[in-house]
């Protein structure tokens, strides 16, 4: 079996017209040829939060940090990992998340010496630090034994394969432009989580996509966007990664421009038994 793990962020097409920097993070750390990281996060980008670019790229890194120390600690035991983030995946590791989210900001905003607030009793206001870098994330891990999925705010993790498209998560949908976020207090409580373990004789290949709602805000509705996801599978399968990689920041700046004009951030893991 072979994984390419690629994807693009790009300025949406709004935020060029009005001056704005894109808000949206991604990383991927490929640990071995067996487990890989993904993690996508969109910065809420409101005059209320001027510093969520900083947000969303801390917030990708906190859960490449945490999930990675976790598959180093339970390395050689996959049935213990397992059972541990079925267990606790929506409750200590989101906690986790949330608590290191929240140190890093406070450290950050004192660092960079920016203005911190106090509240009337003289004490700072962490909660109005906080808002200040709010943003979304969507996290994967993916292992050759099970799928772990990590969802707080907006986005989509899907999966394609001959099988069809479909979420790997099925978030909240909140109507207008308010998401749930890291910035929040208890935003763990917010997080939805999933683990499953791969069946063995999985049918390849298979592609997995993390995407900011700047992408699937960009058709006008859920079939459409499916469409797309298919599209990119039916693209990878006929003309290679490559080829799909070298295109794709193009392709996502057409959506905005076509589309909603948001950010759009496309974090893909492509498994093949071809040569890719």
């Amino acid at each position: 079996m072979r994984r390419s793990v690629f994807g693009a962020s790009v300025r949406g097409a709004s935020h060029i017209r009005s001056g704005r920097e894109c808000q949206d993070s991604l990383k991927k750390v490929i640990l071995d040829e067996d487990a890989v990281i993904l993690a996508v996060a969109d910065g809420h980008g409101s005059e209320s939060c001027p510093y969520s670019k900083t947000g969303s790229f801390a917030a990708v890194n906190v859960f490449c940090k945490i999930m990675g120390d976790y598959l180093e600690t339970y390395a050689g035991q996959t049935e213990t990992l397992f059972t541990f983030l079925k267990r606790e995946g929506d409750t200590k590791i989101a906690q986790e998340i949330d608590t290191e989210w929240k140190r890093r900001i406070l450290r950050l905003h004192k660092k960079c010496r920016r203005e911190i607030p106090v509240g009337a009793d003289g004490i700072i206001d962490r909660d109005a630090v906080y808002k200040l870098y709010g943003s979304t994330l969507l996290g994967l891990v993916i292992t050759g034994e099970f799928l772990f999925a990590f969802q707080l705010g907006d986005g989509d993790i899907m999966k394609v394969s001959e099988s069809g498209v479909y979420s790997v998560i099925e978030a909240d949908k909140i109507l207008g432009t308010e998401t749930h976020s890291l910035s929040k207090a208890e935003s763990w409580k917010k997080a939805i989580t999933l683990i499953r373990k791969r069946e063995e004789n999985e049918r390849k290949p298979v592609m997995y996509l993390l995407s900011s709602d700047g992408l699937s805000n960009s058709y006008k509705n859920e079939e459409e966007f499916q469409k797309t996801c298919a599209d990119y599978y039916a693209l990878l399968k006929e003309h290679g990664v490559k080829a799909v990689s070298d295109r794709l920041k193009a392709w996502l700046q057409e959506t905005s421009e076509m589309g909603c004009g948001d950010d759009i951030t496309a974090l893909f893991a492509y498994e093949s038994e071809q040569e890719q």
